[in-house]
């Protein structure tokens, strides 16, 4: 049986509708912290647990019987590390023979500003020390949160980010689901790392041209200055650690940090991943 976690959310529950094409939902189980938002699953026979990352005998509960488990990453950055493990932790003491763990595609650990990353590489540490065969997804920038780096006046005031020409090889949610989705279904054994990225890399340019073609409306890109940038930040009332996040991101974007490409992707869909025109297109409903 097949465990996911953070099954309610984007792209636990986009695992498990792939998943549902490849096995029976006999073989599937969703941990959830809500049950009342899993009715789409327990409706598809998808049996449901009721469990955190920070309650340790709920997770203890949840791994009975299970044989593979998805570990979607937390969303509490600064606990982050510590919850994972727990879900290790209750992993390898109900005797789960595989893990699998979403983490992220960046070029160098070491150099990166944006340190709640770190997290996800200590995490991969953890998971390769626990003696569990393991199955380690990195993954690219969604293309999904392009909207929310270039704002909903997009249209009418172009892109200002501090992202120099830095490139990202922006891949869909939805693809990345269905390519973890084909993996876990296949039943592989040994350790494996998937590096999941989009089939070329871009730029906030290439995104203001992308939206330009497809909206008919001329959409600038403008390379911003960081001090500048979080001026402005600053005087929308933007809290500091929310601008220090921000800025953090395209700083590792302008570094060349997520401007990786693998076929990884790609071969587990049996398909090339959206091109940048295809993605905004479907995001943008252009």
């Amino acid at each position: 049986m097949i465990l996911i976690t953070g099954a309610s959310g984007h792209l636990g529950s986009a695992t498990l509708n792939f998943l549902l094409k490849k096995l029976p939902p006999s073989q599937l189980v969703a941990l959830v912290r809500d049950e009342t938002k899993a009715t789409d699953l327990k409706a598809n026979g998808i049996d449901i647990r009721v469990g955190e990352y920070g309650d340790t005998a709920s997770l203890d509960r949840a791994m009975q019987g299970i044989d593979t488990v998805l570990l979607i990453a937390g969303t509490n950055e600064e606990k982050r590390l510590e919850q994972h493990q727990n879900v290790v932790n209750a992993a390898k003491k109900a005797g789960v023979q595989r893990i699998a763990y979403t983490s992220r595609a960046l070029r160098d650990r070491n150099t990166l500003v944006n340190k709640l990353m770190v997290s996800h590489f200590q995490t991969e540490d953890y998971i390769k020390a626990s003696g569990l065969a393991y199955t380690l997804f990195q993954n690219i920038l969604y293309m999904d949160v392009i909207p929310q780096f270039v704002g909903p006046s997009v249209f009418e005031q172009g892109i200002y980010l501090p992202a120099g020409q830095g490139k990202v090889a922006f891949a869909l949610r939805s693809e990345m689901g269905e390519a973890m989705a084909n993996a876990l279904a296949a039943g592989e054994s040994g350790n494996k790392l998937y590096v999941l990225t989009g089939s070329e890399a871009y730029s906030f340019g290439d995104v203001a041209i992308a939206l330009t073609s497809l909206s008919g409306k001329t959409v600038n890109y403008r390379a911003a200055e960081q001090p500048a940038y979080e001026a402005g930040l600053k005087e929308r009332g933007l809290p500091d650690v929310m601008i220090r996040r921000i800025t953090d991101f395209t700083a590792d974007i302008a570094s060349g940090q997520e401007e990786g490409v693998s076929h990884d992707l790609e071969n587990l869909l049996g398909r090339k991943p959206a091109s940048l025109q295809q993605g905004l297109t479907m995001l943008y409903n252009l």
